[in-house]
């Protein structure tokens, strides 16, 4: 199985399915089943601001007691957008996902900017960056402990547990 290394809390935010969009540098032609690995990082900064710290306390959680090196939920990778700014200001103007088909372009508003919605302020949505969809999250009963690396990478649920 396909996983992919997640620092804290956003590992978390997605097995407990408040984070549905994981931001990152790059793109990727991969669509299908993955692993959320916790990294050994835990934003501490991150963890002390709404709508973080909210969300993480709904559920028991601190930065003091979240799980690090292991594998915290499995879903499917399904589709991976770029996003696009109408200008470079993070919080006044909508953020815009692009998906390049054939010889057009299709877009999807995500959602607006300092809107309601906690998500925007679960990841990096600058100009640029791309949108991990994931559906399907299911939450590990008992983390799973595994070596994370950078980018994707294989992970066999037998390494260090079964799932």
């Amino acid at each position: 199985m396909k996983a992919i290394t997640v620092w804290q809390p956003w590992a978390t935010l997605i097995a407990l399915r408040l984070k549905r969009f994981e931001t990152r540098s790059w793109s990727t032609k991969y669509r299908g089943p993955i692993a959320i690995h916790a990294a050994k990082h835990i934003d501490r900064e991150a963890c002390e601001r709404e709508p973080i710290k909210s969300a993480l306390a709904e559920h028991g959680y601190t930065a003091s007691n979240l799980p690090t090196g292991v594998v915290v939920a499995t879903c499917i990778l399904t589709d991976c957008l770029g996003v696009h700014r109408t200008d470079g200001e993070r919080d006044k103007h909508p953020v815009w996902l692009r998906r390049k088909a054939m010889h057009n372009e299709a877009f999807r508003n995500l959602f607006w900017a300092g809107g309601k919605s906690p998500e925007y302020y679960f990841g990096d949505y600058s100009d640029g960056r791309f949108v991990w969809e994931l559906t399907e999250v299911k939450q590990l009963p008992q983390p799973i402990p595994a070596k994370g690396k950078q980018r994707l990478w294989n992970w066999e649920p037998g390494e260090g547990g079964r799932l």
